[in-house]
């Protein structure tokens, strides 16, 4: 059944299928855990809002850092070339980490971060991504925790954009081709 935002936008994904796929995720990841603690590293912007919602859902004691990577400029299309805008703010050696992702696409972004936190010698090092696109994957890359697979589409909203646009949709919802500039 397809679904419309008030803006005309289908909709991929609501809200609640949203919200009820990250609560059993954290449930997940928390099971994991099993009472250990965390830190949640979230890649800047995309992942912001997937982030917060997921730290809600895991029962551990949780704390936060962030980078920032560019492969993308303002298109749509990966440039290939992965560049650290903003690093960790703190050591993670000896540290249960979780990288948190909005979508796992090429797998350029995520296979570069783990190289790079992995030289840090964390306790352990697990991936959490709320969209998966695996028929776009370039590296060899797979995440522990998957929201949801998807076929290759542009998708915008809870976090992802277009050229900075639409991140605050509460849905997950599809670019119109016509504004694919």
């Amino acid at each position: 059944m397809e679904t419309v935002t008030a803006k005309g936008l289908e909709v991929l994904y609501s809200r609640q299928q949203i919200a009820d796929r990250v609560a059993e995720m954290g449930a997940q990841i928390s099971r994991d855990l099993n009472g250990e603690k965390l830190v949640m590293i979230g890649v800047l912007k995309g992942a912001a809002f997937f982030l917060v919602d997921l730290s809600r859902a895991i029962q551990a004691e949780a704390t936060f850092d962030f980078v920032a990577v560019s492969s993308y400029g303002k298109g749509q299309r990966s440039s290939g070339a992965v560049k650290l805008i903003k690093d960790l703010d703190h050591s993670i050696e000896g540290k249960n980490v979780l990288v948190v992702e909005d979508i796992l696409d090429t797998g350029l972004t995520l296979a570069y971060l783990r190289k790079l936190f992995l030289q840090q010698h964390p306790k352990s090092l697990r991936i959490a991504t709320l969209l998966d696109k695996p028929s776009r994957r370039m590296e060899q890359i797979e995440a522990d925790y998957v929201g949801f697979s998807i076929p290759n589409l542009f998708v915008i909203g809870y976090g992802m954009d277009f050229a900075e646009r639409y991140r605050n949709l509460p849905d997950i919802c599809l670019m119109p081709v016509e504004n694919q500039e």
